[in-house]
């Protein structure tokens, strides 16, 4: 659930940070409903809503909040801006009266962000995926970018989702970019890129 804060504003769970109780905005089931609404809008269908993406993912905020509101009647704009304010892992950022998701798409974006300043990469994978990652490299499959963590945690922690026992690739992103291999920082956990050649991995070890 999603309540707001008199203090601190929009937060998830049973008090704020402060302890204060706090007012109800979406009950569970209102935040997983609006929250795939506006997963699907900003990365896989904005056409099918009439949302007019730019090619760096921007949408028009007031037209989100429009389509918004035909699916869900009880939907607004407070409500979006909750889910948008709470969201821990910064899924969306919103810039003067646009939005747009900061990674995940599945459409045919240019994320204008800064370039990755990390000199080393992490990406969790399976057993059966490792070979022929070192073989091929890393290619988005169902998605624009390739998505790079910037701590062996983190990509531990994502690779956990599809499998229980992941193996850990060491990207040398320094060399990757010296020599001309674009990679985005979208949050402080995520990075973004095209693909990554075999020649910029290996297997970490413990």
């Amino acid at each position: 659930m999603i309540k707001k804060c008199q203090n601190h504003g929009f937060f998830r769970g049973e008090a704020c940070v402060c302890g204060e109780a706090g007012t109800l905005i979406l009950s569970d089931e209102q935040t997983e409903r609006l929250g795939r609404f506006i997963s699907g809008a900003l990365r896989h269908f904005p056409d099918d809503l009439g949302l007019a993406m730019n090619q760096h993912g921007w949408v028009d905020l007031e037209v989100l909040v429009d389509a918004m509101r035909t699916r869900y009647k009880w939907s607004n704009s407070e409500k979006l801006f909750s889910i948008i304010e709470s969201d821990e892992k910064g899924r969306y950022e919103i810039k003067g009266t646009k939005i747009r998701a900061r990674y995940g798409h599945s459409v045919d974006v240019d994320l204008d962000y800064d370039e990755n300043t990390q000199p080393e990469l992490y990406y969790g994978a399976s057993r059966e995926e490792v070979d022929i990652l070192l073989e091929k490299g890393i290619r988005p499959v169902r998605q624009r970018y390739v998505h790079l963590s910037t701590s062996s945690d983190k990509a531990r922690e994502v690779a956990k989702i599809h499998t229980e026992d992941p193996v850990l690739l060491v990207i040398n992103a320094q060399e990757a970019q010296d020599e001309g291999v674009a990679i985005l920082s979208a949050t402080e956990n995520i990075v973004l890129s095209d693909e990554i050649p075999p020649q910029y991995l290996s297997v970490m070890t413990d």
